[in-house]
């Protein structure tokens, strides 16, 4: 994380002086899994959920830019198993997921020209911490609903993803990209236990705030 902070506050400070934007964003996405028990692919199907948050737009060289952002999922994933999972139990025979999420994105965008309306797409790892979430699941003998449990030996809090996103900026500061994210890391804490893999892809429109650039300056003044 040190090391993570330390390249924002670099980028932004090889930026004196440099055109800074603010953009706030959302839209919806579906979300599904690539959950694997000793190997093998457990069927699976896409749940529909949310993503929103705000962005910087910070340019370092011709049509490349850092684009560091925050954002808010809702995200989930529905899953028949073939062999005993834990999480959720080893008597489950299925899966229902929703939870929430807080993601930190490090992207950096390539422009496809340098005109005011442009193509771009842009690239980079994120971190996602799973604030909470209810899982539904079936037993031979019972339906059980409840709140994901998250520890050393159940799900994880925290995942590591690679984002794709590829869009359009208007000239008026409006910009609509679709975006790919997929997970480098399993959400199940759990010694030997299945590979949780969480698939998200959606469109999110948004806007740098009143289509203007924010100047960054961090001179001393006399």
């Amino acid at each position: 994380m040190k090391i993570v902070l330390t390249a924002i506050i670099f980028c932004i400070t090889i930026n004196v002086n440099s055109q800074v934007q603010l953009g706030l964003f959302a839209g919806p996405q579906a979300t599904t899994v690539h959950y694997l028990i000793n190997g093998n692919k457990q069927d699976n199907s896409f749940k529909y959920g949310i993503n929103l948050g705000a962005q910087l737009k910070v340019p370092f060289e011709n049509r490349l830019s850092f684009v560091p952002s925050i954002m808010y999922n809702l995200r989930g994933y529905k899953v028949n198993f073939n062999a005993p999972s834990y999480p959720p139990d080893l008597l489950a025979t299925d899966n229902n997921t929703s939870f929430h999420t807080v993601e930190l994105g490090f992207l950096l965008q390539h422009d496809f020209n340098t005109e005011a309306a442009h193509w771009f797409f842009k690239i980079g790892p994120s971190l996602d911490f799973a604030l909470f979430g209810k899982e539904t699941y079936h037993t031979p003998t019972a339906t059980v609903k409840r709140n994901m449990i998250f520890g050393f030996g159940d799900y994880g809090h925290y995942l590591a993803s690679a984002i794709f996103q590829v869009g359009y900026e208007a000239g008026n500061g409006t910009f609509i990209y679709g975006h790919y994210n997929y997970s480098l890391t399993t959400m199940n804490n759990f010694d030997q236990g299945a590979k949780i893999g969480n698939r998200a892809v959606g469109i999110s429109i948004g806007k740098y705030l009143s289509g203007k650039k924010i100047v960054l300056d961090t001179k001393n003044k006399q």
